[in-house]
């Protein structure tokens, strides 16, 4: 163990959420411009899911949250168009269906990614993870090989991904199914991913565990790992008992992708809420969660609606919560001292 026994490896983690983000990248702009920083600089690592592995990876580039959130706020109502209701299939299933859940639902998905894959690169350029300041985590699923994925910056003994394109990682990672195609990356061999919301929506935990495995404890170079991890928003009040039993995608289709995210998201949190009382290297852990969604917001607050009145209600809540936590003793601790990790 290190002879200070005070060096932390701090890690901020990111949770998915499509158009969502905006509320995350607004909350990190608000401590960016509170404590007069970028967030690359006080963050050993930063690991983001979906549209949580955009916003870390535009950090990891020193790109400011106010750039992120511009982003979100021009290019989200390209990348998620609007849909015209579709007559003849809202009368065969007796609710309002869209030209876009019928793509969903039969014609390959409801999106193309050709807009945002063009937004990405506007942002990214031709960046390769090589070129991060700091360590990443960004959760993928491969479906060629049926396994999780995570993109990370090259250390210790790692040589697979620091010539990837950050644009190809950020497709990787934000391919949800039904809403986007697969992602298909020549430099792995063509191998094709889906988003790491799948499995990893709130990526905290393993960004723990590579802390572990690498960088904290006993004959490593750190001693303590420090977590902020930030929520996206999400549905929070439940629904009400005696909703119909047998449902179709046709049913579910608002709410199959993100009740699985919000499940995996939630679950994290308590397990290294748990985890962090439990073990014998420190963990220090905060969450900033979702702020509360009323059942009338409920059709503004999805990952694919973006929709002026949804874009004002989520960055209006992400600057609620921003507001209400770059207060708090316990953020700025995270910003009190720059990162101790010096990235090559």
């Amino acid at each position: 163990m290190a002879e200070n026994s005070n060096r932390e490896f701090k890690i901020l983690s990111i949770d998915g959420g499509g158009i969502k983000g905006l509320y995350s990248s607004c909350v990190l702009q608000h401590f960016e411009e509170n404590f007069n920083c970028l967030i690359s600089d006080h963050f050993d690592m930063l690991c983001g899911t979906s549209t949580g592995g955009l916003i870390a990876l535009a950090a990891s580039l020193k790109i400011p949250m106010s750039q992120v959130t511009d982003f979100y706020r021009t290019e989200g109502p390209k990348i998620f168009p609007s849909f015209k209701k579709n007559k003849w299939f809202s009368a065969i299933f007796g609710q309002n269906v869209t030209d876009g859940d019928v793509r969903q639902i039969a014609k390959g998905g409801k999106f193309s990614d050709v807009h945002l894959r063009r937004s990405l690169t506007e942002i990214f350029g031709d960046a390769k993870i090589g070129d991060s300041h700091n360590y990443l985590c960004i959760p993928s699923y491969t479906i060629t090989e049926a396994r999780p994925f995570i993109f990370k910056k090259d250390h210790h003994d790692l040589t697979r991904d620091d010539k990837a394109h950050y644009v190809d990682v950020a497709l990787a990672t934000s391919a949800a199914p039904t809403f986007f195609p697969m992602a298909e990356i020549s430099y792995y061999d063509h191998k094709q991913f889906i988003d790491g919301g799948v499995w990893a929506n709130n990526p905290a935990l393993v960004g723990l565990l590579e802390a572990l495995r690498y960088f904290v404890g006993t004959d490593k170079e750190f001693d303590r790992v420090k977590i902020l991890s930030v929520s996206s928003l999400s549905i929070t009040g439940g629904k009400p008992t005696g909703l119909k039993r047998e449902r179709s995608f046709v049913d579910w289709r608002k709410d199959l992708f993100e009740t699985s995210m919000t499940g995996q998201s939630f679950f994290t949190d308590f397990f290294i809420s748990q985890l962090h009382n439990m073990s014998d290297i420190p963990v220090d852990y905060c969450r900033i969660p979702s702020a509360e969604v009323s059942r009338e917001q409920e059709d503004h607050i999805r990952l694919d609606v973006a929709t002026p009145q949804a874009l004002q209600l989520i960055s209006g809540k992400g600057n609620d919560m921003g507001l209400l936590y770059r207060k708090k003793a316990e953020i700025a601790d995270f910003f009190s001292k720059q990162k101790l990790s010096k990235i090559k």
